[in-house]
């Protein structure tokens, strides 16, 4: 009896030893052959594919421009948000109703060409434009330097530096509206340039007269 049950007891020690021996097995098995997950946050568990594109360019959805159309834009919206900044300085700083008036149409006429320039640029496959873009040396922009100054003063004094600079502000846009006129290819784009040289000549003309010039 003690020798049959000591054979029972090894066999049955036997038995359960090949079981854990290919569950072993069979959950190594389970797990490389898992597909990859997340975890519960979202984060990539180890062994995930981390390639992906970036969402900051999107495809262009219309090939009605060239090079001249982009340059022309990317450059105008810093050089439109300039002048906005520039016109809302006027009501806290200056008395003359008319360059008050002046002032606030500039920012009527420009800030809604602000938005059709980031439009157009995201419709040619570009980045949303940045109103501070590094082009403080472009024709008619003005420097940090003369924007602290011209924040600084009040009454007559604001009204003349503002005109004086505001002049030449519109000359440098005047400037780049017509090389995009004479290079561009966009339909949209040339209109946006045309109307920036009408207008804007028109409201130079308007302040030469304040100044009291010819």
């Amino acid at each position: 009896m003690f020798t049959i049950s000591r054979i029972k007891l090894a066999v049955i020690a036997g038995t359960a030893a090949v079981a854990v021996i290919a569950a072993g097995c069979s959950s190594n098995d389970s797990s490389s052959s898992a597909p990859e997950t997340t975890s519960s946050t979202g984060a990539s568990m180890p062994g995930m594919n981390h390639g992906g594109t970036t969402t900051s360019a999107q495809p262009a959805t219309r090939t009605d421009f060239n090079a001249a159309d982009i340059t022309f834009l990317q450059m105008m919206y810093p050089h439109h948000a300039q002048a906005v900044e520039m016109a809302k300085l006027v009501p806290s700083r200056s008395q003359n109703p008319q360059l008050i008036t002046l002032a606030k149409n500039v920012e009527q006429a420009q800030s809604p060409e602000m938005q059709q320039i980031t439009t157009l640029l995201q419709a040619f496959g570009k980045g949303a434009p940045s109103a501070t873009m590094g082009h403080e040396g472009m024709a008619g922009m003005m420097t940090a330097d003369q924007m602290t100054a011209l924040e600084k003063l009040s009454g007559p004094d604001f009204d003349t530096m503002w005109m004086r600079m505001m002049i030449e502000h519109h000359k440098g846009a005047i400037d780049m509206a017509n090389t995009e006129l004479a290079g561009g290819g966009n339909a949209e784009s040339k209109a946006m340039a045309q109307a920036i040289v009408s207008s804007q000549q028109a409201e130079i003309d308007e302040m030469n007269r304040m100044l009291g010039k010819s």
